[in-house]
């Protein structure tokens, strides 16, 4: 008998098996958790798109695609696609270029205080959407706000500005207040991608005479560019999914304007002006969800390929 079958057949200390028991008994409730409130949900929402059911009572009305036509065929679901885009798109070119430069400036050894700053341009971030949402309404939110008050008494505006009660500005004081509330995350994204970059390489760009714009464009941005990508899937997929911010400030006001799919799908699934619609709610989730994957995807084939590119150099 070889050596490696004896091993195999050896029994398992009691030592062992305590180790093992405990294992299982830490990780068993949080299984448990997941699959009850992640994975049923998820397939459960699958289901319920086919009936038409208020959330009360049996699922009997099976209705099949219904739903789904139904949504295709909605003028304020493409609406409120529409506005996400716009938002997910306004906040993304806002923010990679921003805090890549301000990365840049933080990165660098001689700054005083920098540590500072990354503290303070993190603090939005661990602050609950909501109370940023609802915090930012009474700044922006009617005529003797903080903002009109302020522009006003520095001479910029004439008369107050409704910020929240056009559909132009509502969208625009969204993408900036969300793009605030994101901009230290994105910002450390960008510090880590800078700090991982090779000493060495700028150590022999300094040798061989290169200067700051040089050393930018030829070292940092081509170095820099497979963690680019990545960030910037991490940056859609952050602004593919807005509610709090919505809900607490406009709630998807003046008339749909800044009605985003989340908001669109918690309306349907827990109306308050009528009978909930879980299956069509569910329907709309499925349809945003096989988009937002489809987005994914080809950005993570970007990532890829200049992961690979960065390899080959």
């Amino acid at each position: 008998m070889s050596r490696t079958a004896s091993m195999i057949r050896l029994p398992v200390s009691r030592r062992m098996r305590i180790r093992y028991l405990w294992a299982y008994a830490l990780i068993g409730p949080q299984v448990l958790f997941f699959l009850a409130f992640t994975v049923y949900p998820i397939v459960m929402s699958y289901v319920y798109s086919f009936y038409e059911w208020s959330g009360f009572g049996p699922l009997e009305n099976f209705i099949g695609r219904d739903n789904f036509i139904k949504l295709v065929h909605e003028q304020a679901f493409w609406n409120a696609f529409r506005n996400s885009l716009i938002y997910m798109t306004a906040k993304t070119l806002i923010l990679l270029p921003t805090t890549l430069m301000l990365a840049l400036v933080l990165n660098q050894a001689l700054f005083k205080g920098k540590v500072f700053y990354r503290t303070v341009y993190f603090l939005p971030v661990v602050t609950t959407t909501s109370t940023v949402g609802i915090v930012m309404k009474f700044i922006f939110g009617n005529e003797n706000a903080l903002v009109n008050e302020a522009l006003m008494g520095l001479g910029v505006l004439s008369k107050p500005i409704p910020w929240l009660g056009q559909a132009d500005t509502a969208m625009v004081v969204l993408i900036l207040i969300g793009s605030w509330k994101f901009f230290g995350m994105v910002l450390v994204y960008w510090l880590a991608g800078l700090q991982s970059l090779p000493k060495d390489v700028y150590e022999a760009a300094k040798t061989d005479g290169a200067n700051g714009v040089q050393t930018l464009r030829y070292i940092t941005l081509p170095l820099l560019a497979p963690v680019g990508a990545v960030i910037l899937l991490l940056t859609v997929v952050n602004s593919m999914h807005v509610f709090d911010l919505v809900k607490t400030l406009t709630g998807g006001g003046p008339f749909y304007a800044t009605e985003t799919v989340d908001l669109y799908i918690y309306n349907f699934a827990f109306s308050t002006s009528g009978f909930p619609q879980i299956g069509y709610a569910s329907a709309a989730g499925i349809v945003f969800g096989v988009a937002i994957f489809i987005l994914t995807a080809l950005l993570g084939l970007l990532v890829k390929s200049l992961q690979q590119a960065g390899g080959r150099g």
